[in-house]
């Protein structure tokens, strides 16, 4: 497996696969052509479909300049390789091709195509949980220990950079107010629900205030503000809610919550290795089932959670969103998107509670409830992976139509 950072990486929403990744395409691609008179980006499958309301072309031409930069969109032509496929042409000042670069946005911010894959820099020597367990326990570790063994001291000073960010991220979307860009005209609820949950008695103002801190990054987020792939933009509040919450609520120091960190981006490592963390691929399942998944296992360790328990939270977390489709209405990451980080972040907390009750012994392993996800992810119509041609994405859509 790669390190965690592949997991975490700072950027500006509201996608990772459809925003970060061509923003750091388009980089490349310039940084190859810099005297280039003009280009030319054509936009392939998925990529293409909900491409402008995910600002895909704005971050594009914000790298290569609107002025001098055409994008193409092929929203029925689907690259072999991935959904999400983009081809750069750059062109000379004689109007010819200099250089064509066909690239993929693979979920989380992360590019490659057929010949990359081998420059990928495998720094753990386990590829799933089952194997890392075998590890652990005879070497009395746990999964925070396991990261820094094989990723070095110096990650620390990386998942700090990401604490920060993610608390940012809650606390600026708690202080706006306002409709979010787009053609729903969403208003963004997270600075009224938190208020509104600091009058709820004691025992609701938790699991009320948590939803207000998911509804805040995915809100900031869904604006193109700065925010932490948790493993993607769009499933970006819940693994920042949680902490947050716990952090806030409980007096968990930042040092413990960077712990609780790492251990979340092993088990959203193991996910992206052995299935797939793109909405493009599996549907939702990958991203928000991910993100519940690793926010299960990061509150899990920082509640006292042997190993067994830690991946038992994680494992319920990601069991119960298998088959969840990706429908975005308009293509936007908004509804039901928004929506779905608040309500996957108490699940993670609920699914931390309950493998505390228990001793971690359970019928059907993380790696394999990840198995699972992956093969009910080939079997979604391509309707329901991002496409915005199926489910919420048609029936809203007609009744949002109907009201206007």
């Amino acid at each position: 497996m790669e390190s965690i950072k592949e997991i975490f990486k700072i950027g500006n929403g509201p996608s990772s696969s459809h925003t970060i990744g061509p923003r750091i395409a388009a980089t490349e691609f310039l940084k190859r052509n810099p005297n280039a008179k003009r280009f030319e980006v054509t936009l392939y499958g998925a990529l293409a479909a909900t491409g402008k309301g995910h600002l895909t072309d704005r971050a594009i031409t914000d790298v290569l300049s609107q002025e001098r930069t055409k994008i193409i969109w092929k929203a029925d032509v689907f690259l072999p390789f991935h959904p999400n496929g983009m081809k750069f042409e750059a062109f000379n000042q004689e109007d010819k091709i200099v250089d064509s670069w066909t690239i993929f946005s693979v979920g989380g911010g992360k590019l490659a195509d057929e010949n990359t894959t081998f420059s990928e820099k495998h720094i753990y020597p386990h590829k799933n949980i089952n194997q890392i367990m075998k590890y652990l326990y005879p070497n009395g570790l746990t999964f925070w220990e396991y990261v820094q063994e094989f990723e070095g001291k110096d990650i620390w000073e990386y998942l700090n950079e990401v604490w920060q960010v993610m608390k940012n991220s809650v606390e600026d979307g708690l202080q706006e107010e306002g409709v979010l860009p787009g053609e729903l005209h969403l208003r963004r609820k997270a600075m009224s629900y938190y208020v509104k949950s600091r009058s709820y008695k004691q025992s609701l103002v938790g699991r009320t205030s948590v939803q207000a801190y998911a509804l805040a990054v995915a809100e900031h987020n869904a604006s193109g503000g700065k925010i932490v792939t948790a493993p993607t933009c769009g499933s970006s509040g819940v693994l920042p809610a949680v902490l947050y919450h716990l952090s806030k609520e409980h007096g968990f120091s930042d040092k413990q919550i960077i712990w609780a960190i790492a251990t979340a981006g092993i088990f959203g490592n193991t996910i992206k290795t052995n299935a797939s963390i793109s909405g493009a691929e599996v549907g939702c399942q990958g991203e928000i089932g991910s993100a519940c998944s690793m926010a299960a296992a990061a509150s899990n360790q920082l509640f006292g959670g042997t190993p067994k328990q830690i991946e038992y939270a994680a494992e319920m977390a990601l069991e119960h969103h298998l088959g969840l489709t990706c429908d975005p209405i308009c293509g936007l990451v908004q509804v039901p998107c928004i929506e779905r980080n608040a309500f996957a972040a108490l699940r993670a907390l609920d699914a931390n509670l309950y493998a505390m009750l228990s001793d971690g012994s359970h019928l059907v392993s993380f790696d394999k409830v990840v198995e699972t996800m992956k093969l009910t992810g080939k079997d979604l119509p391509s309707l329901y992976k991002e496409t915005a041609e199926g489910g919420l994405a048609v029936v809203g859509i007609h009744k949002y139509n109907d009201e206007k």
